[in-house]
């Protein structure tokens, strides 16, 4: 690595830089021997340690397990795009280290290193250290003055989690907007711009079909899924926000998948999972989802004995999986994150491919030549890779093409693509090519933020193709034959 590396009035790693990290950069503000991140005022803002590969760490030696080989450089799409160092895996754990360290200038090239980072988790499943960098990113963005105080952020996470019928009214009277077709007049007006949410022009965009009756409201009215008339259950099903508010087909598909390969269950009526509060500054939010939904398990749990916890968006379903993270410094709660964790699968690994049937004739017939994009919360974050394909290939047989790069992020990363929509849209844009390049009708894929963004892709780059969710194509296909 050159001193060209690092760019942007920002030294090399290797030096030692004097600058007060809290004043330039615009952190947090404190001014400890070691800690030049944040201080005790704003340490309930961070998470107390990691859970790495190499065991339990604090944010530095995370950050410290990076030895800056670059192996993870030609995973990480933001480099591979620009080749810039301060926007790399290995860039933004040095940045983090630095900023401890109280030796970082430059305070936009800090604010642009991490909030450009797509959270894929590529970087880590390279690393031979297995090194952290999407929660190291993360704290980073933490630190960034004014991060998780937006408004609309904050308006949307409080009445998610305190007032979630709230949210629900407001959620469809913006549905009912979208109908009329204001939102798109207000786009063609600038009226997005300003406001200063030029983003929204792309979230709008994005989805063509909204739904006015949520998952949680149609589920609670099936007489299959009432807890009251059953001892034991097989399964209970998560709904994650994705799949109850917006594709709302994927979350019935799921639950009918559910019932047609593993029996009786019920629907857990769970709140969201925590992951927006999470990933935008707001981690007492993201432990209090966590909470009521792991009393919520345990109370199921009490009543019917040991379940698998169905969900089935990815980054949801990888969230959940490392909720003990978020109580490490709290005695009573992490055994219980804990034995939640370890009763959250995803979709994607629950169905094994001995019980996957076979698929009616004219419904593969019109799926076509079928791939499958590989969700980052769901290779990365959780190493599923062979179960899905397992299935889809005892599914549609030679109809069955292997995408290449299907580890490649698509560039939709949750909010990503509406907060960052010039390097989202170049993302996509590689992951459109390659799915040209095997010439597939249908994209499988296990993360709804991926459904959207390939979907709005597709719609304008290569329009005889679509992409569907792992549920809807597995209840499209199998119908009766499923049985």
């Amino acid at each position: 690595m050159n001193d060209n590396d690092i760019p942007d009035g920002t030294q090399h790693p290797d030096s030692r830089l004097t600058a007060d990290s809290s004043e330039s950069v615009g952190l947090s503000g404190f001014h400890g021997d070691i800690n030049e991140l944040y201080g005790h005022e704003q340490a309930y803002r961070h998470l107390h340690t990691l859970l790495t590969d190499l065991g339990e760490r604090k944010l530095y030696d995370a950050a410290a397990q990076c030895n800056r080989c670059g192996y993870c450089e030609t995973s990480c799409p933001t480099y591979m795009l620009t080749g810039r160092e301060t926007i790399s895996a290995r860039g933004r754990n040095q940045f983090l280290r630095m900023l401890v360290e109280g030796q970082a200038k430059d305070a936009g090239a800090a604010a642009e290193a991490f909030s450009t980072c797509l959270l894929c988790g590529a970087c880590s499943s390279a690393c031979y250290a297995k090194v952290p960098t999407p929660d190291i990113v993360l704290e980073g963005r933490r630190a960034l003055q004014g991060y998780g105080d937006n408004f609309f952020a904050r308006a949307a996470i409080n009445t998610l989690l305190n007032a979630p019928a709230v949210f629900g009214f407001w959620l469809k009277l913006a549905y009912l907007a979208k109908k009329t077709g204001l939102p798109k007049l207000a786009a063609k007006m600038g009226l997005y711009d300003f406001l200063g949410m030029p983003g929204l022009v792309e979230a709008e965009g994005a989805v063509k079909h909204v739904p006015l009756h949520f998952a949680a409201e149609i589920l609670r009215r099936d007489p299959d899924l009432e807890p009251g008339t059953k001892h034991a259950v097989n399964w209970a099903y998560f709904a994650p926000c994705g799949p109850n508010y917006l594709f709302t087909e994927v979350a019935l598909a799921t639950v009918r998948v559910l019932k047609k390969y593993s029996g009786e269950g019920i629907f857990a009526e769970n709140l969201c999972c925590g992951l927006m509060a999470h990933n935008y500054g707001r981690i007492e939010d993201a432990r209090e989802f966590a909470r009521r939904n792991i009393v919520r398990y345990e109370d199921l749990k009490a009543r019917f004995g040991d379940f698998p916890l169905i969900a089935d968006c990815s980054s949801c379903a990888a969230f959940m999986k490392a909720y003990e993270q978020l109580f490490t410094a709290d005695p009573e709660w992490r055994p219980r994150a804990k034995a939640f964790a370890a009763a959250v699968r995803d979709i994607l690994e629950f169905i094994p491919p001995e019980k996957a049937g076979s698929a009616d004739p004219a419904a593969l017939e019109k799926a076509g030549r079928v791939t499958y994009h590989d969700s980052c919360r769901a290779c990365h974050g959780q190493g599923i890779r062979r179960e899905p394909r397992e299935v889809l290939r005892a599914l549609a047989g030679k109809n069955y093409r292997e995408l290449p790069e299907s580890d490649w992020c698509c560039g939709g990363a949750g909010a990503f693509a509406f907060t960052q929509p010039e390097i989202s849209k170049k993302v996509l844009e590689r992951k459109l090519r390659n799915i040209a390049s095997v010439q597939a009708d249908t994209v499988v894929v296990g993360a709804t933020s991926c459904l959207a963004q390939i979907n709005s892709g597709l719609r304008e780059a290569y329009p005889s193709a679509r992409a569907v969710h792992y549920s809807v194509f597995i209840d499209a296909v199998t119908g009766k034959n499923g049985q």
